[in-house]
């Protein structure tokens, strides 16, 4: 069998190699629509998996930027524009930014190389925050951003709470780590017999809220006590 759990790529490609072999996928776009299953309840097919939901809560990620940065004015974007599913997504996002009355400016890097000029060009354009979208060549970089960020005095807002334990200020999301365990749990099942085609697609039911007050801190920022109230984690 295969885990494909490299996001949407790794998922087309196991897909496109076979439609024998069992797989086990990860990503945080609607698998329906990537045609690897026919349905969530029953993906009737040899795949099935974990959906993040990650493009479902991209608004609420930029309502979190907009609580603790409430007078900006540009909101950033970065994206790795290697990634099929970010150049899906960056028209409905630039869409929730206009409509909350900002500028929205969209970065890319999908090499090394790349993130020195995408931030020199964030700080050009006056960029008030930013929103860095969950891939696995950004993720693997967690301190070169991270680090960034703090270079620049950007608040950034990840996906992954990992990325606040390296420094980041917050992030939103579904637990890594969960969706790494169920991707254990359905490798196990099938190993033992199971038929992907019945074991549903999992959607997350739990949103992780984290926030680093030691980084708030030294970017100027107060947290309001709302944010601090609904936070999962508060790293002081």
């Amino acid at each position: 069998m295969i885990a494909a759990v490299g996001g949407v790529n790794s998922g087309l490609a196991a897909k496109d190699a076979t439609q024998d072999i069992p797989i086990v996928f990860l990503t945080g776009r609607d698998p329906v629509e990537l045609g690897f299953v026919d349905s969530f309840k029953r993906p009737g097919r040899n795949l099935t998996g974990v959906n993040m939901q990650n493009e479902e809560l991209e608004p609420k990620r930029i309502e979190l930027l907009r609580k603790l940065k409430p007078n900006a004015s540009t909101i950033a974007i970065l994206i790795n524009p290697d990634n099929p599913n970010h150049r899906s997504r960056v028209d409905a996002m630039e869409a929730v930014v206009r409509a909350g009355g900002q500028q929205p400016v969209v970065l890319g890097a999908a090499a090394d190389g790349d993130f020195e000029p995408a931030f020199a060009t964030l700080a050009q354009r006056g960029a008030d925050a930013l929103i860095i979208l969950p891939d696995p060549f950004l993720d693997s970089h967690r301190e070169t951003l991270v680090n960034l960020s703090a270079r620049h005095a950007i608040p950034a807002i990840y996906q992954w709470r990992e990325f606040v334990r390296a420094g980041g200020l917050l992030s939103y999301g579904t637990s890594l780590a969960d969706a790494h365990w169920q991707i254990g749990n359905y490798t196990g099942k099938i190993l033992q017999g199971a038929k992907p085609a019945d074991l549903p697609v999992v959607q997350p039911t739990r949103f992780e809220l984290v926030i680093n007050l030691k980084t708030a801190k030294a970017l100027g920022l107060t947290v309001p006590d709302t944010l601090l109230a609904i936070a999962d984690e508060v790293i002081e």
